[in-house]
């Protein structure tokens, strides 16, 4: 968030406003409506809470003419309810990375808005999307496959901490145009009308049954198949004894409990998922637990999630 503070906002002589406390509770909403922010950075789990407990309920949020989120991807229903509160301002996405110096690819005011949707790369910087063999698509085409950065940009980090920045960043990555790209991470989307949606990232993307999908797909549809759900997470874990990936869905309920009936919850993931996504996936394991793991900027770890389930199921076969 240090690029979009210092050039967004002092650069441009726009006034900061920082709130001291948990952005989760009504509090931090009263804050925007009387500090009348007019520019409002959020992030979908924020929005999830604020939606589930109906924070902003009586307040007055008209000041604000431009919403913002990042950190990870959007729920087009969060997102209208969220526009909803500023009498339907637009929401600009953005993605990129602390090495980045800010994003490589963002939403724009200058066409119609697509809830969480891209518009196009960020300025100076510019990627293809990849197919399995690593080979770029063409740009008009719809697709979907890993992101490859064009490798200069404003901002572009040359060397990496406690890390080798070439393996990280190079290694194994295809030339374009006579330049090596560089990784990112992200699996991506171009949509028929142009737009881009991000599907998580690459290291989240699962094989069920031969067909290769994302965790953001899966609980895109996961989120809406019961009224209780506050959200979801979806892993794949590899049995012990060998075999295909089989589905687990993580979920946290709205009132923060555990009393849940799991195989029911379970029943409607697998209705939702057949009808919304594909037929041939199926739900193996189901839990139901207080919250996700998180960091510090409040994204999700899903491999923390996938490390503990794997834990746990071992120790329940050695049972």
């Amino acid at each position: 968030m240090g690029p979009i503070q210092i050039f967004s906002c002092f650069l441009n002589g726009a006034t900061l406003a920082l709130y001291h406390g948990s952005p989760l509770g009504r509090g931090f909403c009263k804050f925007v409506q009387d500090a009348r922010v007019s520019v409002l950075g959020s992030v979908p789990s924020l929005v999830k809470s604020w939606k589930a407990g109906n924070l902003t309920k009586g307040l007055d949020w008209t000041k604000i003419r431009v919403l913002a989120t990042t950190g990870e991807a959007s729920d087009i229903d969060d997102n209208l309810w969220l526009s909803s509160r500023t009498c339907y301002k637009p929401i600009v996405e953005c993605c990129g990375g602390t090495e980045l110096a800010s994003s490589y690819i963002q939403g724009r005011l200058l066409q119609p808005q697509a809830f969480g949707a891209f518009s196009g790369p960020s300025m100076s910087t510019g990627f293809v999307i990849l197919d399995e063999q690593g080979n770029p698509y063409p740009d008009d085409l719809p697709c979907s496959g890993e992101v490859g950065l064009f490798p200069l940009y404003f901002g572009a980090t040359n060397r990496l901490l406690n890390a080798d920045h070439d393996k990280v960043y190079f290694d194994g990555m295809p030339i374009y145009r006579g330049r090596q790209l560089r990784r990112h991470g992200d699996i991506i989307q171009r949509t028929v009308g142009g737009y881009y949606i991000v599907q998580g990232r690459a290291d989240d993307t699962m094989n069920l049954g031969g067909i290769k999908t994302s965790s953001v797909e899966i609980e895109r549809v996961c989120n809406g198949a019961d009224e209780g759900l506050l959200e979801t997470a979806a892993v794949s874990i590899k049995p012990s004894g060998g075999g295909p990936e089989q589905l687990a869905i993580l979920a946290v309920l709205k009132d923060g409990s555990t009393t849940c009936d799991a195989n029911l919850l379970k029943s409607k993931f697998q209705r939702a998922i057949q009808k919304n996504l594909n037929p041939l996936f199926k739900v193996s394991y189901v839990k139901i637990v207080p919250e996700f793991p998180r960091t510090a900027s409040n994204k999700l770890l899903r491999r923390v999630l996938r490390d503990q389930l794997k834990q746990e199921l071992a120790n329940r076969s050695k049972l």
